[in-house]
């Protein structure tokens, strides 16, 4: 049973207010000046204020400003008087939950202290929600209990105490920058700057004043003198992401960086020092790409001192149930009306799925389900699954013999193209040209299958995939 202190120098309001408490399941107490409000919170513990603005010192203002930000605070219902909408203002501006003008109907005081009610329920859930989770295996954003993540928590703890080049390997939603943030936030340098560039998202023509900066004047449209990502992350650590994407003009300029710990930005002839940590990340064949000449064998050894592999979802099914349990706390406060809890049936459905966007696709899979169900649990409805991928227990494809030869066997090559197409665009995350590339079949081509496949799933907005 929740608390609530009824606070109101005028006895026939808060006689009133127990009343009406009461009937609807709360606990109530009473002070009659903010003097004995202060300790009545103090001795035991409300879970909610009805606190009204004008009671002997200190008034109510002053009693919420005490309150606000004191560990285990309680939530601060303000009654204003009729009219007094500026104060009520600055009571929510100062930290009260909520206001009830006076004179209020009895609804009025009954929705407030329910609605309070049942955010504080939340809060209680999501606390507990986080304390079960740090139980069973939490590594500060990194969430899972199973030997798959257990040895990447271990590398990540070994590596974090030294200044070693790292490469992440892994599909793409698998969380790679995840575990190169981690390793920054428990190194020496988790003080100083943690950069991020993505090598994919660039044009070739950017990339080097992206990397190194430049001078005003270096090139057309270089209007003001810009700083690089690597004089950026200075003292700190630089996050390559898809650094299997740079061109290997610009990979020999980032190998003298990491052997010289220098460069010099484009339009300058002055060197800039720096003293930076490298991360990359890719999910391409760096080895096949050195075979064909499109990646330095000299900087891919230097860039893979260490090399952690962040797995994929489906090798690791059992951190399924957590994961879905952090997701569904990380989005309680954007969607507090949405269910917290998941059907036997939708988590079994979780656990059967492939994942082929990996834990990326699972967050937006969760995020999708609070938005759309519309009780207090999540069900297979709910689960906005893509087409990509079929769960474990039926990997066949299905055959219609009662059909006519041509046309069982074209429905057949239809559903292989669907799964094996829809799994390759997620592993490349939904881009078009780099799909057609793993799969060695024209982009037009490609475009013209996914229209007539009508895929859809992770990567895809709008009816159509990411170019």
């Amino acid at each position: 049973m929740l608390k609530i202190l009824v606070v109101d120098d005028e006895k026939p309001a808060r006689v009133g207010m127990r009343k009406v408490l009461e009937r609807v399941g709360f606990e109530v107490a009473e002070a009659t000046q903010g003097r004995g409000a202060l300790e009545a919170i103090e001795r035991d513990r409300p879970d909610i204020v009805l606190l009204d603005v004008s009671i002997p010192p200190p008034d109510g203002m002053e009693v919420l400003k005490r309150l606000v930000g004191t560990p285990e605070a309680p939530l601060v219902i303000m009654i204003t008087a009729y009219g007094s909408e500026r104060l009520a203002a600055e009571a929510i501006k100062a930290g009260a939950y909520d206001y009830i003008p006076k004179p209020y109907e009895l609804d009025e005081l009954r929705a407030a202290a329910r609605r309070a009610g049942e955010t504080i329920e939340l809060r209680r859930e999501a606390s507990r929600l986080k304390a079960e989770l740090e139980r069973l295996g939490s590594y500060g954003e990194l969430v899972g209990a199973g030997p798959a993540m257990r040895r990447v928590f271990e590398q990540i703890e070994k590596v974090s105490q030294t200044n070693v080049t790292v490469l992440v390997r892994g599909e793409s939603g698998t969380g790679k920058e995840v575990v190169a943030r981690e390793i920054h936030r428990r190194s020496a340098r988790r003080d100083k700057p943690f950069v991020v560039t993505n090598c994919a998202a660039m044009p070739e023509t950017l990339v080097e004043s992206e990397l190194f900066g430049h001078e005003k004047g270096a090139f057309t449209g270089a209007d003001s003198r810009r700083i690089g990502k690597f004089q950026a992350a200075d003292g700190g650590t630089l996050f390559l992401d898809e650094i299997g994407d740079m061109s290997t003009h610009t990979q020999a300029k980032v190998l003298r960086v990491l052997e010289e710990s220098s460069f010099e930005p484009l339009g300058s002839a002055q060197p800039v020092t720096v003293d930076v940590r490298l991360i990359s990340a890719s999910n391409r064949d760096l080895e096949g790409d050195i075979e064909k000449e499109n990646f330095r064998r000299d900087l891919y050894h230097r860039i893979k001192v260490v090399e952690i592999t962040s797995p994929p979802l489906r090798e690791h099914r059992e951190d399924i149930p957590i994961l879905a349990e952090h997701f569904v706390q990380l989005f309680s406060e954007k969607y507090p009306a949405g269910p917290r809890k998941f059907s036997p049936e939708a988590m079994q459905l979780l656990q059967q799925y492939d994942w082929p966007g990996n834990v990326r696709e699972l967050r937006n899979v969760i995020e999708s389900a609070l938005v759309m169900a519309s009780g207090q649990e999540i069900l297979p409805a709910h689960l906005a699954l893509g087409t990509a991928a079929t769960p474990t227990n039926d990997q066949s494809i299905p055959i219609d013999f009662s059909a006519p030869y041509k046309e069982a066997k074209r429905r057949a090559v239809e559903e292989f193209d669907k799964r094996f197409i829809g799994r390759k665009l997620d592993e490349n995350a939904g881009n078009v040209s780099r799909t057609a590339e793993a799969l060695d079949i024209y982009r037009q081509s490609l475009q013209s299958k996914l229209k007539k496949l009508h895929l859809q799933g992770p990567g895809v907005q709008g009816g159509a995939r990411k170019q």
